[in-house]
């Protein structure tokens, strides 16, 4: 991409709101999941905590949730459909003893999806929410290849039927929103809800900078870890049991 397109896309951007068809709203200000006047607070860390013990194989309650809850379907292509959200599955080789918990965008303190994008498409929230605003995204791939999670998907195909709250577009790179649009509202991500209506309860969401939180108590009373912590992210989803 040449300079000069560089600087069209990011002027662009910062001189005009573009319109969602059909919506009324502005997608720039449904990426960023507030409204203008009230900016994302550092005060806060939102963030995970996936207790392994408590996840059942075999359950796919929290990728459903999160497909329905922000308009993510498939076409039948493992290779190239959507993935917000993924249930994976680790063996230990000597023990055989397998383990199955779900792995997500890990809303990295220091996130390499940010660090690479030519555009400033992917960015982070003050609040520790990792985005990527559609508008600027050019569809590169970069922040895809830089992930250590493989969280990013790219859109192959047309959007249709898309949520208002969770635009998608043709073209551009998309991940785990950790649902801001219910974190924004005082509710918590779509996933952590399904499972906790399963009985599982293996997803606790809410404030890591918070010490009276639960998911902050829960970090304090057990040990906990980061998947690649060699890599030191400082990742906003800790897993327990792991």
């Amino acid at each position: 991409m040449s300079l000069n397109r560089r600087n069209f896309l990011s002027r662009t951007v910062a001189a005009a709101a573009v319109a969602v068809p059909g919506s009324g709203l502005l997608l720039i200000e449904l990426a960023r999941a507030r409204p203008p006047d009230e900016a994302a607070s550092s005060r806060q860390r939102w963030g995970l905590l996936i207790d392994v013990d408590q996840c059942v194989d075999g359950c796919s309650a929290c990728v459903e949730a999160c497909f329905i809850e922000n308009g993510v379907y498939g076409h039948g292509r493992p290779a190239t459909d959507a993935q917000w959200i993924r249930k994976v599955t680790v063996k230990d080789k000597q023990t055989g003893f397998t383990q199955s918990f779900p792995v997500m965008c890990q809303h990295c303190e220091y996130p390499p999806c940010v660090d690479v994008c030519p555009t400033g498409a992917s960015f982070r929230r003050a609040d520790g929410i990792v985005l990527v605003d559609k508008h600027t995204c050019i569809g590169c791939r970069y922040c895809m290849m830089a992930c250590p999670y493989k969280a990013r998907s790219f859109l192959h195909e047309d959007a249709h039927d898309q949520k208002p709250y969770a635009p998608r577009g043709k073209g551009t790179v998309e991940s785990c929103t950790l649902c801001v649009h219910r974190v924004d509202t005082d509710r918590i991500p779509a996933c952590a809800e399904a499972c906790k209506e399963q009985g599982h309860e293996a997803i606790l969401f809410g404030d890591l900078k918070d010490p009276d939180s639960e998911i902050s108590q829960r970090l304090a009373a057990r040990p906990s870890t980061q998947i690649r912590s060699n890599l030191n992210l400082n990742t906003g989803v800790r897993y327990q049991g792991l």
